[in-house]
């Protein structure tokens, strides 16, 4: 059998049964696109090169450590993974980039970098509750989509390819989420905004 037909699941169970090869051959199968998303997002050859090997190293451990679970797919996991860490070096430089929404209502167009005060940090806690309770109610589909948009910050070019779903099945996920959450807002009387 070729390389190429091994699935990933049978690579991770062949390197934790002790096969070196099996990670080299993960490791080749996704450097590409793993590494592709990092550069985008930090714009840093440098910056993206150690941020790569951090996943990596991450993965190892939570594979040895026998943390990884087999429900999810092998490469959404590593993305997610890669995002995470770019999100983390964004945060420690105070450096987080904004996320647009074309629609003309997004819940997640409340979120100010702006400092509040300590009345508007309390309503704007509120506004994140019912934000994620919209969230949490939404099909899991819809859920996941807005979960990788706006919490990971993956294209829906890369949210299509970790669901398995064209592009334009990605956006009308998250159209209807957004619909969705619009609908839940007015009929529980909530209000998504500070002023």
């Amino acid at each position: 059998m070729r390389t190429s037909e091994i699935s990933d699941q049978e690579l991770v169970r062949s390197y934790l049964a002790g096969k070196e090869s099996a990670f080299e051959f993960l490791l080749k199968r996704h450097k590409q696109k793993v590494y592709t998303h990092i550069l985008i997002k930090v714009k840093d050859r440098e910056l993206a090169d150690d941020i790569f090997q951090d996943t990596w190293i991450k993965v190892v451990n939570t594979l040895k450590a026998g943390k990884y679970n087999e429900e999810g797919k092998f490469f959404p996991w590593l993305m997610r993974i890669a995002h995470n860490l770019v999100i983390d070096h964004f945060r420690r430089n105070k450096k987080m980039p904004k996320v647009r929404e074309s629609e003309e209502f997004s819940p997640f167009s409340i979120i100010s970098s702006e400092l509040p005060n300590v009345d508007e940090r309390m309503v704007q806690d509120q506004i994140f509750d019912d934000v994620r309770s919209l969230i949490a109610r939404l099909p899991e589909e819809q859920r996941q989509v807005v979960m990788m948009r706006h919490y990971n910050e993956m294209s829906f070019k890369e949210i299509a390819e970790a669901t398995d779903v064209s592009i334009n099945t990605a956006l009308g996920r998250m159209r209807y989420a957004l619909i969705n959450m619009r609908k839940m807002a007015e009929q529980h009387k909530m209000i998504l905004s500070i002023s």
